[in-house]
């Protein structure tokens, strides 16, 4: 993209809020007593008070000064103009030329062969690692055959808001999308234009209107990890306490485990699940076993 491209991407932000502005009435913008008015869209001030940002911040949106607006304030802008899904992407295209343009290449992320080896040496314990923006890196066999009802195994935020299967899994499934929201936002960040984050808060984003009503959202902390309640299509119910591992080795690589009360009926189902997995491995590995 040269110059010129770039002066026009960013100038068209600034005409696309003014558009979107002075086509909203204020009723429409849930304001009340607003009382009679020269134009009928908002005024600038009522889109800052409204997105949460202040008139000047605002302002240098609309006149394109600003040129590096966060992830979050975009959610709350597209939600104080009402954007819907197609216009709220035309937004986060207009707003991220620059980070497009200059990025750097997508971080490679790789598991050292020892850390692969550790965890698929654990037969009893569901074991996976994570890269920075949750992607899922490696699995060992019995955290395969945990989620083997989810269509992708690929990362934790695109399975817990696009699957399905996220329902029926896990008992409580609002508080592990909080978690992973939180965790997110933590690494967002601190690695603000980091393109596989941007990348992914933008597909969610459209795909998923819980993901951006939590994603708009203030956390203080990131909540604690704990006992996590599932249900497996195989085995049924299953309590498993989740830890998650900081791999300081790899910066930005987490390992996280499950697992069981030992003697526990968890336990038990867990071992019945390897079991299961071990019997299915050789006609995984070899589809004409059996033909």
């Amino acid at each position: 993209m040269d110059d010129d491209t770039h002066t026009d991407s960013v100038g068209g932000l600034g005409r696309f809020l003014r558009s979107h502005r002075e086509r909203l009435g204020p009723a429409a913008a849930g304001l009340s007593g607003a009382g009679r008015r020269r134009v009928p869209g908002l005024r600038r001030d009522e889109v800052a008070a409204l997105a949460g940002v202040s008139l000047s911040y605002y302002s240098r949106l609309e006149q394109s000064r600003e040129l590096n607006p966060s992830l979050r304030v975009l959610e709350a802008i597209a939600r104080a103009l009402r954007l819907g899904d197609e216009d709220r992407g035309e937004l986060f295209l207009l707003a991220r030329p620059a980070a497009r343009r200059t990025k750097s290449p997508v971080r490679v992320e790789r598991v050292r062969p020892h850390l692969r080896q550790l965890i698929e040496g654990w037969t009893r314990t569901p074991a996976f690692i994570i890269g920075h923006a949750q992607d899922l890196l490696a699995t060992n066999p019995l955290a395969e055959a945990l989620y083997r009802d989810f269509a992708q195994q690929d990362n934790v935020l695109r399975m817990l808001f696009l699957d399905p299967a996220a329902k029926s899994f896990y008992r409580n499934p609002e508080r592990a999308r909080h978690r992973a929201v939180a965790d997110l936002q933590q690494t967002a960040a601190s690695t603000p234009e980091d393109p596989r984050i941007l990348e992914l808060v933008g597909e969610l984003s459209v795909r998923s209107g819980e993901f951006r009503a939590l994603w708009a959202r203030e956390y203080i902390r990131v909540p604690p990890y704990d006992v996590k309640r599932v249900y497996h299509s195989g085995v049924g119910d299953l309590e498993l306490r989740h830890e998650a591992l900081t791999v300081r080795s790899t910066p930005g690589q987490q390992l996280i485990v499950l697992q069981a009360e030992p003697g526990s009926p968890s336990a038990d189902g867990l071992a019945l699940l390897g079991s299961i997995s071990a019997l299915e491995a050789p006609h995984r590995q070899n589809p004409a076993h059996g033909a």
